[in-house]
């Protein structure tokens, strides 16, 4: 799954592919607001992605799309 995140006064988003379903990136979200703590993803390379929960600005999650292969109706 790809996860964008946006960042206050920082143009560009950050954006992860992680292996988590949406409901674990909501809790987290969740949690990290609550707590006024840190915004985990972790990412498919065994690694983590750490945001300060207040400097947020969005989060966006969809599934991976599959690749198409093919010319399609014409």
């Amino acid at each position: 799954m790809e996860v964008k995140i946006g960042i206050q006064s920082i143009t560009r988003e950050l954006v992860v592919e992680t292996e988590s379903s949406p409901e674990e990136i909501e809790r987290s979200l969740a949690t990290a607001l609550a707590d006024g703590g840190l915004f985990m993803v972790p990412d498919g390379k065994n690694g983590k992605v750490l945001v300060p929960a207040d400097k947020i600005g969005y989060v966006e999650f969809a599934g991976v799309e599959q690749r198409r292969v093919g010319f399609g109706s014409l």
